[in-house]
């Protein structure tokens, strides 16, 4: 059998054989042409501002691209080490002004006790004079000596407390406080007691005060109400009811009484000067009574009874 056209079977026709792959790249084509003109057309539209600023973004991208690269490979390098991955946290605004904060409640504590151990451990701020006031028959002399306190002491150094306890001690001083009157003085404020009545003892007449606190012996000052109970003393109940029936008289009355008597609360009765006599009673109703009598005094007789306050009587 013979074959036409001297063409073999396996012979591909000429018009038949395609080219690709390589064939293609090798050819531009009219898009790749474009995008050339347009890279031109833009590079020159650009200018060299724009171009440097384009510049500085991609030299930042590459720089942190970099660091993290860096960061990861060190980051890979502490898990196979195996260490914790470390975790950084941005410090917050909060946080930073706390802590200045804190640094200046730290100064200012320690200037407070650089300034406190300086006065109290030197004579900066010292007692160079003692102020004495309240005083009358207490004299000055007797204060200081029991007061004990040393001229040129630093005032802090000073325990104003002992010192008040020490001159409250006295017995004709009621109540003392003292107080540091800076900057180099120290002040003793005394209340000295009042006598309100007197009673005869065998070395002499005892002087009481309004709490029946028993604080002098010697003469008492004139018209000075003479107290009859058996043991006066701030604790006995009689001593007490008396000194609260003068408390509660009018002056004008209490300058009026020599003596008062009371054998127990409930017979207590009052001597005048001029010889007229109180009958009290109790020691209820004790302003009431005090009132009836500045009234029943004023009308003549020899005896007052306001034990019943609801009907004195004169006679």
């Amino acid at each position: 059998m013979t074959e036409s056209d001297g063409v073999t079977p396996d012979a591909d026709p000429a018009g038949e054989t395609t080219a690709t792959g390589p064939i293609d790249a090798a050819v531009p084509s009219d898009g790749d042409d474009d995008t050339a003109a347009e890279q031109e057309t833009d590079d020159a539209i650009e200018g060299p501002r724009r171009r440097a600023r384009r510049e500085r973004a991609e030299r930042r991208e590459a720089q942190a691209r970099a660091m993290a690269i860096e960061e990861a490979r060190r980051e890979a390098k502490r898990v196979a080490r195996g260490r914790p991955a470390a975790t950084s946290k941005p410090v917050g605004r909060g946080t930073v002004r706390g802590l200045k904060l804190f640094l200046l409640m730290l100064l200012l504590a320690v200037a407070t006790t650089g300034v406190g151990l300086i006065l109290y451990f030197t004579p900066v701020m010292s007692a160079r004079s003692i102020i004495v006031t309240g005083i009358g028959a207490v004299s000055r002399e007797e204060v200081l000596d029991v007061a004990h306190v040393r001229l040129g002491t630093p005032l802090l150094q000073i325990n104003t407390d002992g010192v008040a306890d020490r001159v409250a001690a006295i017995r004709r001083v009621a109540s003392a406080r003292v107080q540091r009157d800076y900057p180099s003085a120290l002040r003793i404020i005394i209340v000295e007691r009042i006598p309100l009545v007197v009673k005869d003892f065998p070395d002499g007449p005892h002087l009481f005060d309004r709490d029946g606190v028993d604080f002098a012996t010697g003469p008492p000052p004139p018209a000075l109400p003479y107290i009859d109970v058996d043991n006066p003393g701030p604790t006995d109940p009689a001593t007490k009811a008396a000194l609260a029936v003068l408390t509660a008289l009018r002056p004008e009355v209490v300058a009026q009484v020599s003596r008062i008597a009371a054998p127990s609360v409930a017979s207590i009765t009052l001597t005048l000067t001029d010889g007229r006599t109180v009958i009290w009673g109790t020691n209820e109703r004790t302003e009431e009574k005090a009132q009836k009598l500045a009234a029943l005094l004023t009308r003549p007789g020899r005896t007052y009874d306001v034990s019943s306050p609801d009907l004195p009587t004169v006679r």
